[in-house]
């Protein structure tokens, strides 16, 4: 093959691998069998390996398992893979075997080559080995899926949160902003009575503090580490002590709580933490398209929709209709939402899918998870940032829209009843003039009192106001 490959071995014989990688044969196998996505896992699962062979070093090397000099290469080496130095060389599919084994092989590898070479050893040649130096008292079978725990914990605490946090603050601003811009409310798309448009973003800013709620609600579950279980969950060829020490040395790194799993049988069977984790981002993916959806008919117009926000001028909108603003970014909300019920649908369809004692669709369920939990985060950033923030209330026209609105007759019921209130209504309707005008000509009410009964303002409180308020 030349000087641009070196030979490899592994228990199927000899491979020839790139001479500048550090994977080795069984990653140059994965590569070769799964040709089928081009999709390989990104930086949080990645560093969630490091993570756990770096734990797990530290922790073999405490109980005298593996020596200082190999252990603290190990670790020098998984430290690189935890930074990012090495994403290039986890070349491997996402769509490979169930049990994540060529994932697995390629942290092994890539690390054993890595601490070799810091050793001043020829990669390749074993100094370090994969198996029984990086990957010692472990299994593909409990490795993935605590990398998987890892990274989704991670994920939530680090990067949907914060995102999620920052979303409610904006939309907590526009809620004290808007407090006192008076509108129509809507019910089946049809006039309603009258409601501030900051009661709207404050009901928005809870649905969203309701969602980070929920994603909270399922980190205990993702904190339980598969790891020390092994190849079945009975913990063949590892120490008693290592799943403790190791889920110790993963929280010391992360600076995120983990804990050996209550049942290791269960962890590796079965991924009911990660279903119902990914069922509380996809909720939140819901929130996040309910609130864009009404913002977006908020601000539709701007001569002929509603109208009663203005959208932030992001970009053109259209390459043919000239002066054209889209709310783009709502928009991209949207669509991430769309992504993440087709992700939820793979997750949940892996989950409920492993058989007996080993859950196979592992890979799957981690890039599904990784992946919605990056573009919800990145989403909720960017519609806070670059949409939300930027909102303004169209005060005039809501002030115009609400007088004009039918519905104020339902502050008359506590004076002149629903029938008469229900004649009102449909009389200025019919003859184009506003509520207050119709009840004082039928002499259902005084000026002064139509004039109480009818303002907006106080119809967004809770309270009667015609008759002894």
């Amino acid at each position: 093959m030349g000087d641009d490959y070196r030979t490899e071995r592994d228990s199927l014989g000899e491979i020839q691998v790139p001479a500048d990688a550090y994977w080795g044969a069984q990653t140059q196998r994965a590569v070769e069998n799964f040709p089928i996505s081009d999709s390989t896992f990104g930086r949080r699962f990645v560093r969630a390996l490091g993570v756990v062979k770096k734990a797990a070093a530290q922790a073999n090397n405490d109980l005298g398992l593996v020596d200082d000099e190999k252990a603290d290469a190990i670790v020098e080496a998984a430290d690189e893979v935890i930074a990012g130095d090495h994403d290039d060389q986890f070349p491997v599919d996402v769509f490979q075997t169930g049990s994540g084994t060529s994932s697995n092989m390629n942290a092994n590898e890539v690390i054993a080559n890595r601490a070799a070479e810091i050793l001043g050893e020829e990669v390749g040649e074993r100094a370090v080995h994969p198996n029984d130096h990086v990957n010692y008292g472990q299994s593909s079978n409990d490795v993935i899926p605590t990398a998987m725990h890892v990274a989704a914990l991670e994920a939530v605490e680090k990067d949907v949160e914060p995102a999620l946090e920052l979303l409610a603050d904006a939309l907590d601003e526009k809620a004290e902003e808007f407090d006192g811009v008076v509108k129509t409310g809507r019910t089946h798309l049809q006039d309603a009575t009258p409601v501030r448009l900051g009661q709207e973003f404050g009901g928005y800013r809870t649905q969203v503090e309701k969602g980070i709620e929920r994603v909270r609600d399922v980190k205990d579950h993702l904190s339980e580490l598969a790891l020390g279980g092994t190849a079945v969950g009975t913990g063949l060829n590892t120490h008693p002590e290592f799943p403790e020490k190791a889920a110790a040395y993963i929280s010391e790194e992360t600076g995120v709580s983990f804990r050996e799993a209550d049942d290791h049988f269960e962890a590796q069977a079965a991924h009911d933490a990660m279903n119902e984790a990914h069922g509380a981002l996809r909720t939140v993916a819901g929130s996040l398209n309910k609130i864009a959806n009404d913002l977006r008919m908020l601000a539709s117009g701007p001569r002929n929709g509603l109208g009663e926000i203005e959208q932030p001028e992001n970009q053109p909108g259209s390459s043919i209709m000239p002066g054209k603003i889209n709310p783009v970014v709502a928009e991209a909300v949207n669509q991430v939402h769309k992504q993440v019920v087709g992700n939820d649908a793979a997750v949940n369809a892996g989950a409920v899918e492993g058989q007996l004692d080993l859950n196979l669709y592992k890979p799957v369920i981690a890039h599904n998870f990784l992946e919605s939990s990056n573009i919800i985060a990145n989403a909720s950033v960017a519609f806070a940032e670059k949409f939300v923030a930027k909102l303004e209330a169209n005060e005039e026209h809501c002030e115009a829209q609400v007088e004009r609105s039918m519905a104020l007759a339902t502050a008359l019921n506590p004076a002149i009843g629903y029938d008469k209130a229900s004649e009102v209504a449909k009389a200025a309707l019919k003859e184009g003039k506003s509520v207050k005008e119709v009840v004082v000509e039928k002499g259902y009410l005084s000026e002064e009192e139509a004039e109480d009964a009818l303002d907006p303002e106080k119809m967004t409180h809770r309270g009667i106001l015609s008759g002894d308020d």
